[in-house]
């Protein structure tokens, strides 16, 4: 089993009367972090599956009491998929005022309805944690980098879902648990919680940005391919985003007067599902979206190494009117470090380079490769 790297974080903060909170994808691991942490605690830990139906029923009464008789002597209880339960964050608040020696750990993959509920309610009184597929900084602490570069084309083409990944030496098994993830996990909680009446808008919508990762999104332009509205797209991909299928990475602008600015492009949080919903897993030798796997796959590992790392940071992309422009900026305690991603070896243009640098003079550019990307990802 893979360790996760926010196990630690998390385990440092029990029993400090704060409700810990994972949010993620169904499919991510959320459920085998929380066993993996209850596991040590033996007889005084309780695991509760909160889409049973029994347990729902229990878990939507507020009277802490009630609650408590419920928990019984266990000392740390994990609510899996908590925002199934009706008015979750004031189920949680009042239970968490009255016995604060008790420590609750809720998990919830989707953030926008258990996000939502817990901020309403418990402001000061939880603990906020992300859980994504596999990194490649947790597959190379577990199988070494040689395994990892061994299986590199199978990440590129089915992604880092656990239960994926752990089938690296069986392409069909590999094939057929992420067609599983994107069939029967994918839309369940927008459709469910958000009562979506039209889910092959969602599935049209998701068609035309897997094939524009890496590209400026036009809310316009795709409003008019699926025929809807441009305030629809908008609201479809904001709860997409929430939902951890896919990130958002805006433009870069300072006021400079040649940069674009408020426009935005979309990566998918995991290429294995971007390639399930184009049905393209082909070996690599013979894509012509090679360099755009390899971009999409970049800039989600390093935002998985910083929030696994605890490390804030603000994330961009950089591009000029007259079409200069830069992959990936990071920017952290007030400097910019800006990443251009080519998979083969490439040079960024100097025009380019010498543009961004007079811009930002204090930033610093890297040109990632296939043969250095892992420096940027492990530590």
């Amino acid at each position: 089993m893979y360790q996760r790297f926010i196990q630690k974080p998390i385990e440092n903060r029990l029993f400090k009367s704060k409700i810990i909170v994972i949010y993620g994808p169904r499919q991510a691991g959320k459920t085998t972090l929380s066993e993996a942490i209850l596991k040590k605690f033996g007889d005084d830990g309780l695991y509760l599956n909160c889409e049973v139906d029994s347990v729902k029923r229990e878990l939507s009464k507020i009277e802490p009491a009630q609650l408590k008789n419920f928990f019984g002597s266990k000392k740390i209880i994990v609510l899996d998929e908590a925002q199934i339960i009706p008015n979750i964050g004031l189920v949680l608040k009042t239970f968490i005022d009255a016995y604060k020696d008790i420590q609750i750990i809720a998990t919830g993959s989707s953030s926008f309805d258990l996000s939502n509920n817990i901020k309403e309610s418990l402001t000061g009184r939880s603990i906020e944690f992300n859980l994504l597929p596999l990194s490649i900084g947790e597959v190379v602490a577990h199988d070494g980098l040689p395994s990892l570069r061994s299986f590199e084309e199978i990440l590129f083409r089915f992604g880092l879902y656990p239960n994926v990944y752990n089938n690296k030496d069986d392409q069909n098994a590999m094939h057929r648990e992420i067609e599983n993830i994107q069939s029967n996990y994918l839309y369940k909680d927008i459709l469910m919680l958000e009562d979506i009446r039209k889910p092959k808008i969602l599935e049209d919508l998701l068609q035309l940005l897997a094939f524009q990762i890496g590209n400026e999104v036009s809310l316009n332009e795709i409003a008019q391919k699926i025929g809807v509205s441009v305030v629809t797209v908008d609201r479809y991909i904001d709860l997409l985003e929430k939902t951890f299928v896919i990130y958002r990475l805006k433009a870069l602008s300072r006021n400079q007067h040649n940069e674009v600015r408020h426009s935005f492009k979309v990566y998918f949080i995991d290429i294995g599902i971007r390639n399930a919903i184009i049905q393209n897993f082909n070996p690599l030798s013979v894509r012509d979206d090679v360099g755009k796997l390899f971009e999409n796959i970049f800039i989600i590992e390093r935002l998985k190494k910083a929030m696994y790392a605890e490390e804030f940071k603000n994330y961009f992309f950089w591009r000029t009117y007259d079409q200069k422009e830069i992959d990936f900026i990071e920017e952290s305690e007030g400097m910019l470090f800006a990443f251009e991603c080519k998979y083969s070896e490439g040079k960024i243009k100097n025009a380019t380079r010498n543009t961004f640098l007079k811009s930002y003079p204090k930033s610093d550019i890297k040109i990632i490769t296939k043969d250095n990307y892992t420096d940027f990802l492990i530590e």
